[in-house]
């Protein structure tokens, strides 16, 4: 219960600095803010910066408890590094379905970087293919679940 009153005071006093800093904004003339740096600065700069970090925390906070709970369970560990290796060995086949030739544009031109070898080009067809392959895969089980479903009925 302790816990609830402290996470209720940690919401209640973000919500009371993001508020703070909206009224700030709406205070200031909107043209002022449009043309001038120093108003911007002084005025959107500090309600981004706090969305920024905030934003960074919250992150941090989800991977910290996220962690927490893998190890906690062994049993899901174990399943989420057997799901980790069977996307690896996915992206593994979909980099060598990949290839890094020339990229051309409608004028038939080679693209700015994306000349033949470039590693670029190959990394950016084996995402293409990763995303064949798992759209594939999701699409077998949508159908499967799908015959599942009318076999029951």
């Amino acid at each position: 219960m302790k816990s609830t009153k402290i996470l209720n005071l940690l919401i209640a006093g973000i919500a009371l600095i993001g508020g703070i800093f909206f009224i700030r904004i709406f205070m200031v003339d909107t043209e002022a803010i449009e043309t001038n740096v120093d108003v911007q600065n002084r005025v959107i700069s500090p309600l981004i910066s706090f969305s920024y970090y905030l934003f960074l925390g919250t992150v941090a906070v989800t991977i910290f408890l996220s962690l927490k709970s893998l190890i906690g369970n062994k049993d899901n560990l174990i399943k989420t590094l057997k799901g980790l290796a069977a996307l690896a060995i996915l992206l593994v086949i979909a980099y060598i379905l990949s290839d890094s030739n020339a990229v051309y544009d409608a004028a038939g031109r080679i693209q700015p970087g994306g000349e033949e070898g470039s590693s670029v080009n190959r990394w950016v067809g084996a995402g293409i293919w990763y995303s064949i392959i798992l759209g594939g895969i999701a699409g077998l089980f949508f159908v499967v679940d799908l015959v599942k479903g009318l076999i029951k009925s």
